[in-house]
Formats: structure tokens, sequence, C-alpha cells
């Protein structure tokens, strides 16, 4: 029986919605898709040397594997962007934010207690600064760790606990780079400014308290995807070790577009509401499916990443802060996306030239220089033992 004309056009507007929805949906698997083999940290399981002088520049800019993940992250950006700015764009932000109200309603007591709990899994862990990366045989480091948990229970002392954050981070300057720690700098002053703003009673301050998380993570992701460009040397280790990462790509084609996906991604955290949205779920998406070939380590270091994109996800915020005129047009896309590349790209290999100077080290890795000890079965895995003590394996 065929449809009355109002049904047909109902049918109609109901079938391209889906359809435009597929697409951009279609489009963010795809970017998770390429960004999921590399994306565990690779300081935790393979060996590298921060003084070491990074690729030039330019070998990235003649790259064609680069420039054609570049050509699919504008159409996805530019998809998004038409699709959220349709009539279709409201009623599918309206949907999301109903799936996700449960979250969202208490978001900050979520966003405690996953703080809470890494910090404990940091302690749990037990040596280390943060990070599984950063190592410390002071043992009162993890107990500090154990007590800045304790302190984000109570509003009263959550600032505390904050600033804690960022006194380590400096501590940990004592026995590492700072070019290295620069990894970890905008997440933790992330976290540490959600602390501080979450129990504030001047609510134009507190506001920015999601927002200022948000752009802590999106700028380390930014700044740690510039490794696969720098340093691509750093994951062929991991791609020799487990290849299926690379979903059958030559490695030499996967990890340039991959750095591209996670930079653009991370880019994507502070564009527009849906595109930010979009951007969580594939990072999600790629996070989650690190865990299984790296294990505990990734999950453990990952954890409070992982916690922070479901929250953009779930953030119901239609406001774009930061150039809203400029992110909402689309002919402003391949701009935004140039100049953020220049401005990262421009940094990290600044300041890497100013901190090492133009004879960086050059050299094959050594005990010293290196986070992680080798076997010949895993000759890339988080087990440490001292180099001079035979193993089992050996």
């Amino acid at each position: 029986m065929a449809l009355p004309i109002e049904g047909q056009n109902m049918f109609a507007v109901r079938h391209r919605s889906r359809g435009r929805f597929s697409l951009v949906t279609g489009l963010a698997i795809w970017q998770a898709i390429q960004a999921t083999s590399v994306q565990a940290h690779v300081k935790w399981f393979a060996p590298y040397i921060v003084g070491a002088p990074p690729a030039p520049v330019s070998l990235t800019l003649s790259n064609e594997w680069f420039w054609l993940g570049i050509g699919f992250v504008v159409v996805f950006f530019a998809v998004a962007r038409a699709f959220e700015r349709s009539r279709f764009g409201d009623p599918t932000l309206d949907l999301v934010d109903k799936m996700t109200a449960p979250l969202w309603n208490r978001l900050d007591d979520y966003l405690r207690a996953i703080i809470a709990a890494f910090f404990v899994a940091i302690f749990a862990v037990g040596g280390v600064y943060l990070t599984p990366d950063l190592k410390t045989p002071a043992e009162w480091v993890s107990w500090l760790q154990l007590v800045i948990a304790a302190m984000i229970f109570s509003r009263m002392t959550m600032p505390a606990a904050g600033l804690g954050i960022v006194a380590l981070w400096i501590m940990a300057l004592r026995d590492y780079d700072l070019f290295h720690l620069l990894d970890y700098l905008t997440l933790g002053l992330g976290v540490a400014a959600y602390l501080v703003l979450e129990p504030s009673k001047q609510e134009n301050w507190r506001v920015h308290r999601l927002e200022a998380l948000r752009w802590g993570l999106a700028i380390a992701l930014m700044w740690s995807s510039l490794e696969k460009f720098a340093y691509p040397g750093w994951f062929y280790p991991l791609v020799v070790e487990k290849p299926f990462l690379t979903f059958g790509l030559p490695r030499d084609v996967f990890i340039p577009m991959a750095g591209v996906t996670e930079f653009t991604l991370g880019l994507g955290l502070v564009w527009t509401p849906l595109i930010r949205r979009l951007s969580a779920l594939a990072l999600l998406v790629i996070f989650t499916a690190a865990v299984w070939p790296f294990g505990r380590v990734d999950l453990i270091g990952h954890g409070l990443i992982m916690a922070v994109l479901l929250a953009v996800a779930a953030d119901q915020s239609r406001t774009t802060h930061f150039l809203p005129k400029f992110k909402t047009k689309l002919r402003h896309i391949p701009a935004g996306i140039a100049f953020a590349f220049l401005l990262y790209g421009s940094a990290y290999w600044g300041l890497h030239l100013a901190l090492y100077g133009p004879d960086a080290y050059i050299g094959p890795a050594t005990t010293e220089k290196a986070t992680h000890s080798h076997s010949r079965e895993y000759p890339h895995g988080p087990q440490q033992r001292d180099v001079g003590t035979p193993s089992a394996i050996d």
C-alpha cells in the first residue's frame, strides 16, 4: 500500500537523515581504525632516546600518505560540520544528549571518582610518577599519589590535590628531560585545573572546569601524535613484534596516516559540538582497542584519558568558546587543520632544537637512556630485568 504524501515526505527525511549520519559515523570509524595500532604510548613499550634528532619536517611534507590522511580528515570534518548545521544537526545532538543524560547529570561525581581511581592504580603499580613511563625509586612518590587520591573525595581538599599533580610533574624534572615531560604537561594541568575549579563558589570560573579538562587532553594528544612523524623508528619494533596492528598495511604507510588521525581527532575535541563528540567517541574506540594487545599497563596509563573522552562525549554544551565564528564555517576547516599542524610542528621541532641543539645525541639506545629492558622473546615489552642478569629466556 502506498504511503500518503506526508508519510512519503517523512520517510524521505528520515532516510536522508540516517544516510547522512551513517556517512559521518563511517568516517569517524575509519579514523578510529587508522590509529588503533599505534595509539598505545610508544615510550611504555619500546626503546627510545628523547635527545635523538627528529626526522626532518620535509620527509613528512613529501609523504603522499600524510597528505592522503589529511584529505580524509578534511572530508570527515566537512561532512560532520555540514550535517551539524543542517536541520538534522540539533535533533541528532538532542538524541545524544538523551542517551548520555545519566552520565551528564552526575558528571562531576564520575570524574572525581575516576581521577581518584587512577591515582590509586598508580599507587598500586608503585615506583612511577603519574604514568607508567616515569619510573622512580623513591617510595614516597607512590604514597603521595595515594594522598592525592584521598584528597579528591572532599571538595575542601580538591584544590590541594590539583596542586599536588603539578608538584609531582615538577619533581619529575629532577629525573627526566623537560622535552620528555611535555608529553604529560597539558593533561596534568587540565586535570589539576578541573580539581581547582570544580569546588569553586565562583560560577563564572567553575563553568570552565570541563573545558579546561578537554583542552588539556586535546593538546596532549596533538603533541604526542607528532612522534609518529618525528620518530617513526620508535614504532617499528612494535610493528615487528605485533604485525597484526597495521591491518596488513606497510608500516611506512600506516604510521603517518595514524599520526594524522591522532592529531586531528585531538583537534576535533576543541572544534564544534558534534565534531567534539564524534572525535571523543572515535578516540575512545581507539584507546579501548589498544588495551587488548598491550595489556594492563596500557589500561592503567590510558584509563584516565578514556574516562575523560567519555565525559567529552556526554558534554551537552552547545557552545564553542575559542574562535567560534572561524570553526563554524566549512571553508575554514582546511586552514584550521593546516594552522594547527604548523603551530604544533614548529613548537615540537623548535623546542627540540632549542633544548638539545643541532648536535643532538645520535647512536643506539643504551640502558641508561632507554626506559625498558629487553629479551629475545619480548624485545619491547614492559618487563624489566637487570641487563647483566641472564633470564630463563636467554
